[in-house]
C-alpha cells in the first residue's frame, strides 16, 4: 500500500527510523501549533523519544492494526496522518490527523482523507469510519464535514487536554455513504 500517491503533489507513506529527525523537527517546529489540541506533544522531548513509537507504528502496520504514516507535499513532511485500531470483526477503524502550521489551508488532509476512504471501503472493504475531534478545534472538524461524514453527536467533557476537559464531536462515513 506504501508508499501511496494521493495526487501528484501528495504522498502518504510510512515513517521509518531514518526519518525519525525530520518527524521531531516537524514536531518541534510545530509544538505550540500542536500541543493545543494532541497531549502527546509534551511527550516528544527529543528524537530519541520518537524511536519506540516508531517501533510501535512498524508493529502495528505489519499486524494489520492500522498505520501512522507522513504527509509529505512536494516531497517535504508536512504532518502525518493515521488508522487507529482496525476492529476487523466489526470492520470500523478510526482516522487521525496533523498537520504543520505552513502546510494549512491547501485541501491536504481533505485529500488524504478522500483518497483514503477508497482503500478503505473498496479493497480493505471496511465498513465504518470514525473521526472524532474536539469540540472548539473548527479546523479540523472542517475536514470531515467537507468529505461528507455524518455528525453523530458529541461527547461532553470526553477528552482531558492540559488543564480542562473539551466535548468530542464523533463523525462516521459507512461503506454504504461513500459508494452511493
Amino acid at each position: 500500500m506504501f508508499p501511496f500517491q494521493v495526487n501528484e503533489s501528495i504522498v502518504i507513506n510510512l515513517i521509518q527510523p531514518q526519518e525519525r529527525d525530520a518527524l521531531y523537527t516537524l514536531i518541534d517546529e510545530n509544538r505550540m501549533h500542536l500541543r493545543e489540541w494532541l497531549l502527546w506533544v509534551d511527550k516528544r522531548q527529543s528524537p530519541e523519544d520518537l524511536d519506540p513509537v516508531i517501533e510501535m507504528w512498524k508493529q502495528n502496520y505489519e499486524d494489520q492494526n492500522g498505520f501512522d504514516a507522513g504527509l509529505w507535499f512536494d516531497g517535504k513532511l508536512v504532518g502525518m496522518i493515521a488508522l487507529h485500531y482496525i476492529d476487523w470483526k466489526n470492520k470500523v477503524t478510526s482516522i487521525g490527523y496533523f498537520l504543520a502550521a505552513s502546510a494549512e489551508g491547501q485541501g491536504i488532509i481533505t485529500k488524504c482523507i478522500t483518497r483514503l476512504l477508497d482503500v478503505l471501503f473498496n479493497e480493505m472493504k471496511l465498513n465504518r469510519v470514525i473521526i472524532q475531534c474536539a469540540e472548539t478545534n473548527l479546523r479540523s472538524r472542517w475536514i470531515p464535514e467537507r468529505v461528507g461524514f455524518i455528525n453523530e453527536g458529541i461527547s461532553r467533557e470526553a477528552q482531558w487536554l492540559h488543564d480542562h476537559y473539551e466535548n468530542i464531536v464523533t463523525y462516521s462515513m459507512l461503506s454504504s455513504d461513500w459508494n452511493r
